[in-house]
């Protein structure tokens, strides 16, 4: 069964324990803890040695296991301590972005797969995986650039992150850019995404089934392709929304994944 989630930086104003705590509520089977410098850090892993405990009580408190982080930054010495977090608390997947510009293509998206194939080498004594999504603008930013790292990148401990929300506004269709990387997902980020973007939208319209993505189209690939691994809802934008607010995007998308997923099977 695919398992469904929710990346705690939808609830960014708010603690730890009340952004699990809702998300257990609204029907979720896991969480994504937020290690985003700058914009929610769940998990400081500045000093999350001293968190490691207080956090996998509340996992086993909840019963919502954390199925992967968002650290998000090619940052060598803030993945190195990830990697230990999630070796630690239980993590299994380590979320980034590929950083870079698709205009200032190659360069940048040669330093951004070099980058990477590196990190996940050392990811690999850990036993947790690496993971990249295309990102709008970013070096690695639509299907092709997805097809070149995973051809450069041969280590057990890389995998794709791939969120529907970010093909579509790079003007590809999600269902289809996903069966041709589907080999190598490790996880998928998903919303939905109101209009071509550049920008996802108000978090509100992020809601799953409030927008233009196919997702039940995105859903039955993934079942169809055997996939087993994390499906995390990210939500960005809603930092400052009160706990209700978050609360109400979780709780509707969930309702629409889950009835999507059962339809193909997933669940």
């Amino acid at each position: 069964m695919i398992k469904l989630g929710v990346n705690t930086v939808l609830f960014g104003k708010h603690d730890l324990r009340t952004a699990m705590q809702h998300i257990k509520w609204a029907g979720f089977d896991a969480a994504e803890v937020s290690a985003i410098k700058g914009m929610c850090e769940h998990l400081r892993l500045d000093e999350w040695k001293a968190q490691a405990a207080e956090i996998k009580a509340l996992m086993e408190d909840l019963e919502l296991p954390l199925t992967a982080m968002e650290e998000a930054a090619q940052d060598e010495d803030r993945l190195m301590k990830a990697f230990e977090a999630g070796a630690e608390i239980g993590i299994p997947v380590v979320n980034i972005g590929p950083g870079g510009s698709k205009d200032n293509h190659p360069d940048d998206l040669n330093k951004c797969i070099d980058f990477m194939g590196r990190m996940a080498e050392k990811a690999e004594p850990f036993g947790v995986t690496l993971c990249v999504k295309a990102h709008v603008g970013a070096s690695i930013w639509n299907t092709p650039t997805t097809l070149e790292a995973m051809a450069r990148i041969d280590s057990p401990s890389f995998g794709i992150d791939m969120d529907p929300s970010h093909v579509h506004r790079g003007g590809e269709i999600p269902k289809d850019a996903l069966t041709q990387v589907i080999s190598r997902v490790r996880h998928v980020h998903i919303r939905d995404c109101k209009g071509p973007g550049p920008s996802p939208g108000p978090a509100e319209l992020q809601a799953c089934g409030r927008g233009d993505v196919d997702l039940m189209g995105y859903c039955r690939v993934l079942v169809d392709a055997g996939y087993d691994g994390p499906v995390n809802l990210e939500v960005i934008g809603a930092g400052e929304y009160e706990v209700a607010r978050c609360a109400i995007i979780a709780a509707e998308s969930h309702g629409y994944l889950n009835a999507c997923l059962k339809t193909c099977g997933g669940r």
